[in-house]
This record gives structure tokens, C-alpha cells and sequence, in this order.
């Protein structure tokens, strides 16, 4: 019997993290962010990561942790490509860009 697959995934510098630990990080970084709202780069220092970013990889929730590159501004989640070595699904959800449906119309203010 296999087990159950964890909705939260955890890659730090591209190696997953075993589900239990993955779900105490997501737990403490939900905690973080809501008390310091947008505040990647305290809780990637409290953890000992150099950054720490959200992301969606193989349609679920990942932080992408890293041991040695720079923190970004936080932005939207990004897909993140899945690790070397995983298997099945996709690198994430991907929207191609929107079609300028104006027509030559300019745009109300």
C-alpha cells in the first residue's frame, strides 16, 4: 500500500524534503507570514535559508528553500520545475499570454 501523497511540498536547493518535515515548515512559514506579511527573507533567516519562495510544481503547493541564493521580492507564486529524478505530472500550470481584445479602443479612465 503506498502512502498517502502530501498536498504541501517542500524542495530545498532542488532535494524534496520527507512529508512530515515539509508540512512543519509549511506550518511555521503560514504562521510567519502572518504576522510579518510578505517578510520572505526574516523567515528564510529564521529557518537558516539564504531564501525561501512559494511556488506551484506538479499542480500543489511548493517553497522552493535555498541554502546559497539571494532572497527576490516576493511576487505571485511562480511554477517551479519539477527536481532531476521526479516523475509524472507537470513543471506546473502555464497561461499563455491574453489576446489585445480592444480593437483599437482606447482603454476608460
Amino acid at each position: 500500500m503506498t502512502a498517502p501523497r502530501s498536498d504541501l511540498a517542500v524542495l530545498v536547493d532542488g532535494v524534496p524534503l520527507p512529508a512530515a518535515d515539509a508540512r512543519a515548515l509549511w506550518e511555521r512559514f503560514s504562521d510567519w507570514m502572518e504576522a510579518h506579511r510578505g517578510d520572505l527573507a526574516g523567515f528564510a533567516a529564521q529557518e537558516g535559508f539564504a531564501s525561501v519562495h512559494p511556488g506551484v510544481a506538479e499542480g500543489r503547493p511548493v517553497l522552493v528553500a535555498s541554502m546559497t541564493t539571494a532572497q527576490r521580492p516576493y511576487t505571485s507564486a511562480q511554477a517551479v520545475a519539477r527536481p532531476p529524478g521526479s516523475s509524472g505530472g507537470s513543471g506546473g500550470r502555464h497561461e499563455p499570454p491574453r489576446r489585445d481584445r480592444s480593437r483599437g479602443r482606447k482603454a476608460k479612465k
